[in-house]
């Protein structure tokens, strides 16, 4: 399994309709049922800069005619192309593809250099071609209803003269959407406009789609999946995240640069883009502008709850939006609407950020509805309604979502709160280092099982990375955590102690391990940095904020410190470092992607048997702390 260009779903997108593409009758053959003519089908090929051709399929179609058809219309050479859907790439079937899928044109890595221009469409007759509906979502779920009838909204105003306005804050594009009374209703964020992309509009540009992003786990172009993904995983509006579809929109106020220097193109026309699509909510202000006190507890809980099954790396107070409610004896009563789940979903065991984790909400113990609706819950099928709805989502992510539900339903089973199993997903840092979760030991030992399994049985992986384009920074650099714990003691001494004390294990081994490695790869890293844009005026501490996470100060540290192979030198200038100098690095201490299917089912085994000892003894670690703390204040005078 590749991890490869996900991004096929995210980008902008100059729709071009080749001779035997679409006619453009998007409410005829194609129309919003997603019903086809005949056994063909419509795809959207993007290139790694954003654009997107419409093509319609025959059943005789396979990638090599495909790729024929794309070198005509680009006038450009595909035989070092990969075209990929997900972690797919594409060898010579189509018959899986669906209708409205999205596929990635991108040449291989050993053929990329910063100085080789990317694929790009030659442009203006190519958007004259482009006969689509301005708006069109890909998919086809029930759950987009609501998205369909704001489409319909924004369609009408556009026609009636309004016009879109951009959002000024944040790293990267986005945009207002609006009816024909001039009200926001939707906010678009195009995935090839966001920090790095090809067509960020503030400047952060320099990485192909699929790279590694502003997290290396989620890669550049990909953040859009996740946030239809976020939408899909809350049943029933449990957490109240607002309608959230993936589009192909066109509007001539998207941003277009013109190849890596980061200049606009002067002469906008009509441009279409893969983006995200989501409701906007009318609100007072976000969790940062007020006090947390007056939170519904069973908003918090909601929310937590979502939070937890998705592993967010980046649930901040600004995307906690907070409205008041209306009416006599309601004074002060707020609810929260949860927004900007792109970070969620990571391709391995991540850091969370949770804002909420410290606030008394979250010790509150879970309601009998709450647990009912955990205990409801099953991953597998969430994943394979993933598989279904999302088909390009990767298999890693699926696999972080299995495994995240599964604590989350074992730990609240046992009695935890919400704050509790935060706490055990949570890293910590001690003197500057980041040591793994809770959690995370657990994944260790049962990965460490299961790769003694696999030594027994096997002295090769059955894992191949002949496909592989941009592996995820955790391969890349060389950090093969599992194969060094392997045959370590000190885990399994460690594993005893999880939760307590210093019973967790440093990991110093490792990172001096690392560090020896870092070299060994500094021609993928070199690959990766050179030509990246980032504006003067963005001060390095800026990209940091993302997560207004206290934990990111500390990870930005180390990522100064051991980014460039050598020690930090003081200050330097955002406009003389790379993107992956200036971003917080996280490390990886388990991959779950490397394992074949019957070691993933193996690994969730033996997950489950260890992670009951291991939840019983946080349980009992905090039931001994309040113990003390009521000792201890009961003999204050």
């Amino acid at each position: 399994m590749s991890p490869m260009l996900d991004s096929s779903v995210q980008t902008q997108m100059a729709v071009g309709l080749l001779k035997n593409f679409l006619t453009g009758e998007y409410h005829g053959s194609f129309g919003t049922e997603g019903k086809q003519a005949s056994g063909r089908r419509r795809v959207f090929v993007q290139t790694e800069t954003g654009r997107v051709l419409g093509i319609e399929l025959d059943r005789s179609d396979n990638a090599h005619t495909v790729k024929r058809r794309l070198q005509l219309a680009l006038n450009v050479p595909t035989d070092e192309s990969s075209l990929t859907f997900g972690d797919v790439v594409l060898k010579n079937d189509l018959s899986a593809i669906r209708n409205d899928s999205p596929l990635l044109l991108t040449r291989n890595l050993l053929h990329r250099s910063s100085s080789t221009p990317c694929l790009s469409p030659s442009g203006r007759d190519m958007q004259q071609r482009d006969k689509s509906g301005p708006i069109e979502i890909l998919g086809h779920s029930d759950r987009f209803v609501a998205a369909r009838q704001l489409v319909k909204e924004i369609v009408k105003a556009i026609k009636n003269g309004v016009d879109p306005e951009p959002v000024h804050g944040g790293l990267g594009g986005a945009y207002y959407f609006k009816n024909s009374r001039g009200e926001n209703v939707a906010i678009v964020k195009p995935t090839d406009e966001e920090p790095f992309a090809p067509n960020n509009p503030k400047g952060f540009i320099g990485k192909a789609l699929g790279q590694p992003g502003l997290k290396r786990s989620v890669r550049v172009g990909e953040t859009g999946i996740r946030e239809v993904a976020a939408y899909l995983l809350d049943y029933d509006h449990f957490a109240s995240v607002p309608a959230t579809a993936l589009v192909k929109i066109t509007h001539s106020i998207f941003n277009l640069n013109n190849g890596m220097n980061g200049n606009k193109v002067p002469d906008r026309k009509l441009v279409s883009k893969i983006a995200s699509f989501q409701q906007f909510i009318p609100h007072d202000f976000d969790a940062s502008d007020h006090g947390t006190s007056s939170f519904p507890v069973s908003a918090v809980h909601r929310i937590g709850i979502l939070d937890i099954r998705i592993l967010n790396t980046d649930r901040h107070a600004g995307n906690l939006l907070v409205r008041r409610l209306g009416g006599a004896g309601r004074f002060d009563q707020v609810e929260l609407i949860p927004i900007d789940h792109g970070l969620c979903l990571p391709e391995s065991v991540e850091d969370p950020y949770f804002e909420w984790i410290h606030w008394p909400q979250a010790s509150i113990p879970f309601s009998e509805a709450e647990l009912e609706y955990i205990e409801n819950l099953d991953p597998i099928k969430d994943r394979e309604m993933l598989r279904s709805e999302l088909p390009m989502i990767r298999e890693a992510c699926l696999r972080v979502l299995v495994l995240c539900t599964i604590f989350l339903k074992e730990a609240a089973a046992y009695g935890l709160c919400l704050a509790e199993i935060g706490e055990m997903m949570s890293r910590e840092f001690r003197s500057g280092d980041e040591e793994p979760s809770e959690m995370e030991l657990v994944c260790i030992e049962a990965k460490r099982m299961v790769m003694a399994e696999r030594v027994c049985t096997s002295p090769k992986s059955e894992t191949s990375d002949d496909d592989v384009q941009f592996p995820i920074d955790y391969e890349d650099l060389g950090w093969d955590f599992n194969t060094k714990i392997a045959g370590d003691d000190a885990i399994s001494r460690s594993y005893s102690g999880i939760g307590i004390g210093n019973g967790r294990n440093p990991l110093s081994r490792l990172e001096e391990s690392a560090k020896e490695d870092w070299s060994e790869d500094s021609e993928y890293e070199s690959d990766f940095s050179e030509g990246l844009v980032v504006p003067e005026f963005i001060a390095p501490s800026s990209i940091a904020k993302l997560s207004t996470s206290r934990k990111g100060a500390a990870r930005g540290k180390r990522s100064q410190k051991f980014s460039s192979g050598k020690p930090d030198s003081g200050p330097i200038s955002s406009g003389h470092r790379s993107a992956n100098e200036q971003l917080p690095m996280s490390v990886s201490f388990v991959k779950l992607a490397d394992m074949t299917e019957d070691e993933w089912t193996s690994f969730l085994e033996k997950f489950q048997d260890l992670l009951f000892p291991a939840i019983a003894r946080r349980k009992a670690a905090t039931l001994g702390q309040k113990q003390r703390q009521r000792l201890g204040t009961s003999c204050q005078f």
